[in-house]
């Protein structure tokens, strides 16, 4: 076999490899060769053509031994979460991390995060939105309408992926859900239709009520649509409804309190960032007025609320993962459609029917996905 030997030793600004065909060294970046024999011949004494593929083939070494030694280039993403750094939030972001990692990216080996809380306040949400895009990430994560629309008036370039958002057509958010046509694609949370189901529940776990405040956020036109898909089905049923802004604790408390005060009377909190904010508020009124509540999200179940309907909100951020591996590897997010929920989930917490007097139907037990007892 042909052999390249060279001097022992590399001179300055030289790097030194092994190919298939032995070592080499290069100097500021020529391939350099001193003494070189070919099966005890040396290179004078070769056809030109041999000795030329033979540098060839050394030369593809260098550069494939090159690459190999090259770190992974560093992403970057960026995060603005809606809703307050608590453990629901945490297990969000986890679920997100995790789907991360199963598509090769880690944080810390190849991707870099940069996140921000925003804890439903929109001045801070504006503020970090500005600051994340700022920092020139290659991709945004964005949950809501509250998060996406001050990213999307900082930036009308950098891809961002929405999560649990609510009519982003009709926010303006997206040209369509098959052809986002801009900078921002993702998952919607539901269509307003899926809210009339709230109130269909609420009748079935506690048939006597007849009045209900819907706790919503009239300042996000998603807290407008579900509230007018919810009087149509209320009217059918028989239910009064009475909005409930749930920007100010204050208001809230004051409303469910002249709510208790007469008979029949129910919560429907509609989903929105604030609502998460305040769930302990919220959850700890019910109980205080004995009122039957129905929630968004199974978690205000977990935390004492009645029944909860509504998508999985965690398997909404292990999907967003896809995309933004997706959009990292070179796809746009105005050819990505937005998707809808895949996953929804029924949670009934027992000890608060219990509490409240209620005996829970058992069709409606045997649909649930989680009962707490």
């Amino acid at each position: 076999m042909g052999v390249i030997s060279l001097h022992s030793g590399n001179p300055r600004n030289s790097e030194e490899f092994r190919s298939a065909t032995g070592i080499c060294y290069r100097l500021d970046g020529r391939l350099m060769v001193r003494q070189t024999h070919w099966e005890g011949k040396s290179v004078s004494g070769m056809r030109r053509r041999e000795f030329v593929t033979l540098l060839g083939g050394a030369a593809a070494g260098w550069t494939l031994a090159a690459r190999a030694q090259q770190p992974e280039r560093m992403r970057r993403i960026g995060v603005l979460m809606s809703a307050a750094d608590d453990p629901e939030g945490q297990a969000r972001l986890a679920g997100f991390l995790q789907a991360l990692q199963r598509l090769g990216w880690t944080v810390g080996q190849n991707v870099h995060l940069d996140l921000r809380w925003g804890a439903g306040d929109a001045a801070n949400i504006r503020k970090y939105a500005a600051e994340l895009v700022a920092l020139t990430p290659e991709v945004l994560l964005a949950p809501g309408s509250s998060t996406v629309g001050p990213l999307l008036q900082a930036t009308s370039t950098m891809p961002i992926v929405f999560v649990h958002l609510l009519d982003p057509v009709g926010s303006g958010f997206v040209a369509s859900l098959a052809r986002p046509g801009g900078n921002a694609t993702g998952f919607s949370q539901f269509e307003f239709v899926m809210s009339a189901k709230w109130v269909e529940l609420l009748k079935e776990i506690a048939p006597h009520v007849s009045r209900a405040a819907v706790l919503r956020d009239p300042m996000l036109t998603s807290g407008t649509g579900q509230f007018g898909a919810l009087q149509g089905a209320a009217t059918s049923i028989g239910i009064e409804l009475t909005p409930v802004g749930v920007r100010d604790p204050g208001e809230m408390e004051r409303a469910i309190a002249a709510l208790a005060r007469s008979p029949n009377g129910s919560l429907v909190v509609t989903a929105n960032p604030l609502a998460v904010v305040h769930r302990e508020l919220i959850v700890g009124l019910a109980a205080r007025h004995k009122l039957p509540a129905i929630y968004f999200e199974r978690f205000f179940v977990a935390a004492g609320g009645l029944i909860a309907y509504g998508p999985d909100l965690i398997d909404q951020y292990r999907r967003a993962a896809g995309y933004i591996d997706r959009i990292l590897k070179g796809e746009k997010p105005a050819d990505l459609p937005v998707q809808a929920p895949t996953k929804y989930e029924l949670a009934i917490n027992l000890k608060t029917a219990k509490a409240l007097g209620l005996t829970i139907p058992n069709t409606l037990l045997a649909t649930a996905d989680e009962v707490i007892e």
